[in-house]
């Protein structure tokens, strides 16, 4: 029997992450992969596209209606999709109240505890990754997740946060099996994305698995709920997808331990593809008025 594989999707928020992983796990299961999605946003967004609806009940709320998660059966938390992809998602608490990172901890345990976990290839948690909080992190500190792969784009704060990962990987990666997969950069068609994305896959020490181009086709099919893979096999954005399923199916074992850079470096890369400009420390702080004047006193 084939081992199981423990996958994760990190990366920061509104970057398309959910988007890419449920059209790269739909297409894994084209390839014959019985596959497992744990959802770990609160917004319990990471399984719509495979179950056609707008979001799963998930296991905290189902818990709270039950009164405890010892009260639910894995069928009341668990729903199948496309392709027989199992969907399970862990929800959050309500907003400004506890940790969300608490629902992933629970659900975690619960579905082992159910055999949720038998008879699969791959089983993928989709993680917020703009903060690797304690209870994010729990997919990477427990050694839940082996191989992390980050969605980021060629934005600052994208790349900002695909370094952040990085560093909660480094963290636990000697106390556990986890490794970075690669970076996935999802196209927004800034300056250089590719340059970028390719630089900072370099300077982890880890590579580009695939460049995601950007196609109005993808939010045509999250309209009405589906992936691409389902809405238009045939498109060329589709095979985008089965390129990255093939690539993160035969990338078993090239896991690495990444090697995070400092803010100062990943400015400094920027500047180095002409895409920020070096600060004038001699105009920090001052006025309009202030900069009028002396350009005309010069």
């Amino acid at each position: 029997m084939a081992k199981l594989r423990q996958i994760a999707f990190y990366g920061k928020g509104g970057i398309g992450k959910s988007t890419t992983s449920q059209n790269t796990l739909a297409a894994l299961a084209d390839l014959g992969q019985k596959i497992l999605i744990v959802g770990c946003d609160p917004k319990a967004d990471s399984t719509r596209l495979i179950l056609h609806a707008k979001a799963q009940d998930t296991i905290l709320s189902l818990a709270a209606e039950a009164g405890s998660v010892e009260d639910l059966e894995l069928e009341d938390v668990m729903k199948v999709g496309y392709k027989d992809i199992r969907c399970v998602e862990s929800g959050g608490p309500e907003p400004g109240v506890g940790c969300a990172g608490r629902g992933v901890i629970t659900s975690i345990n619960f579905l082992e505890e159910e055999g949720a976990y038998e008879g699969i290839d791959y089983v993928s948690y989709d993680v917020l990754g703009d903060v690797v909080c304690g209870g994010f992190a729990m997919p990477i500190r427990e050694n839940k997740a082996q191989e992390i792969y980050i969605v980021m784009s060629g934005e600052m704060m994208a790349m900002y946060a695909a370094n952040n990962i990085s560093k909660g990987i480094l963290k636990y990666a000697n106390s556990g099996g986890v490794r970075l997969g690669g970076l996935v950069c999802n196209e927004r068609q800034t300056d250089k994305e590719l340059e970028l994305a390719e630089s900072l896959a370099a300077k982890l020490g880890t590579k580009l698995i695939h460049f995601v181009p950007r196609d109005n086709i993808v939010q045509h099919a999250e309209l009405r709920r589906m992936t691409v893979l389902e809405y238009a096999p045939d498109s060329k954005q589709a095979q985008e997808y089965r390129d990255l399923a093939q690539k993160i199916h035969n990338n078993s074992g090239n896991g690495i331990i990444p090697t995070p850079i400092t803010m100062d470096e990943l400015e400094d890369m920027l500047m180095e593809h002409g895409i920020m400009k070096a600060v004038d420390e001699s105009v920090v702080g001052k006025t309009a008025a202030e900069l009028a004047a002396e350009a005309a006193a010069a």
